[in-house]
């Protein structure tokens, strides 16, 4: 059970717990070991000469409208609400505070909200024509998604490790393409047993099934799956993206002969493949394969 897995983390002190479902603390353990993955995915993408970009766990309110999550995935994503109240509505708050009343409906939403994809915030500055041959960049960032579980491979707060190519439709499949054969490849070296396998995302309500009916049908996303540990079943860890011109539409984007731009994304999920090393080669790192350690530790 994914409950038990949970157990043993949390037991191990490598996750602890926080008291919300999908909330963890991580030891410096199991950081090491996303910093080896962060370190190997980025020696993977050498040949890439990408711009590296960081971006913090928010990003601005017109970002998520215009990139279209809201209306996708409104189940998934959150706001960031503040106070802007004086004194009256301050008494009023440490009053429902004191009372155990609804003292977050007093907040006003701000104008940023929380990161639900490590690429959102880098299209924005990518408005306007861009260079021949396109352009990459190399990004990390810090997500929320809405979803509380036990299952500790589907976490609130997590981070993404992305390649992004934005240019004309030819190179953005084979951007896609390559990501989708290369992940396998550097995940699979990890002596983990991994799968490529055509998916979609989870698109909301009934439009959001023909969403992802056509995503499947177009073989627009691909996922490569493992399990975490040996009781689960398997999970995506890594995905390669196909979007069409969404993003150039949504952020005015052009390719350099001035047609709307076609973007691609790998993305590669650090705690989730955190997760997987741990269920197949055990929760003591220094136990693991020396392959898998030199890999990850050169």
């Amino acid at each position: 059970m994914t409950t038990d897995f949970r157990s043993e983390l949390l037991a191990s002190g490598l996750l602890v717990d926080t008291g919300v479902d999908g909330l963890y603390g991580r030891s410096g353990t199991f950081e090491k070991v996303v910093r080896g993955v962060d370190d190997l995915v980025t020696s993977a993408g050498t040949d890439q000469r990408a711009s590296v970009l960081h971006f913090p766990a928010v990003i601005a309110r017109h970002v998520l409208e215009r990139s279209g999550y809201l209306r996708s995935f409104p189940d998934l994503l959150g706001s960031v609400s503040v106070f802007e109240g004086g004194d009256d509505l301050h008494a009023e708050l440490l009053e429902r505070l004191a009372r155990g009343g609804n003292w977050a409906g007093l907040l006003t939403p701000s104008d940023v909200a929380l990161c639900s994809a490590a690429c959102h915030p880098l299209y924005p500055s990518c408005s306007g024509r861009l260079p021949a041959g396109g352009h990459r960049f190399e990004v990390f960032g810090h997500c929320f998604r809405h979803e509380p579980s036990l299952d500790p491979a589907r976490m609130q707060a997590f981070r993404m490790h992305e390649f992004v190519y934005l240019g004309d439709p030819d190179g953005a499949v084979a951007h896609r393409d390559l990501w989708l054969e290369r992940s396998a490849d550097l995940l699979s070296g990890l002596g983990l047993a991994v799968d490529a396998v055509i998916a979609n995302d989870p698109f909301f309500g009934r439009a959001g099934q023909m969403l992802a009916s056509s995503q499947r049908a177009e073989t627009l996303k691909y996922e490569i799956v493992c399990v975490t540990n040996p009781d689960s079943q398997p999970t995506a860890i890594s995905s390669s993206n196909y979007h069409l011109d969404h993003f150039g539409i949504g952020f005015k984007i052009e390719s350099a002969n001035g047609d709307v731009a076609h973007t691609a994304c790998v993305g590669f999920g650090v705690e989730r493949i955190t997760l997987a090393l741990l269920g197949t080669h055990g929760l003591d790192p220094g136990t693991w394969p020396s392959g898998v350690r030199s890999r990850l530790w050169p």
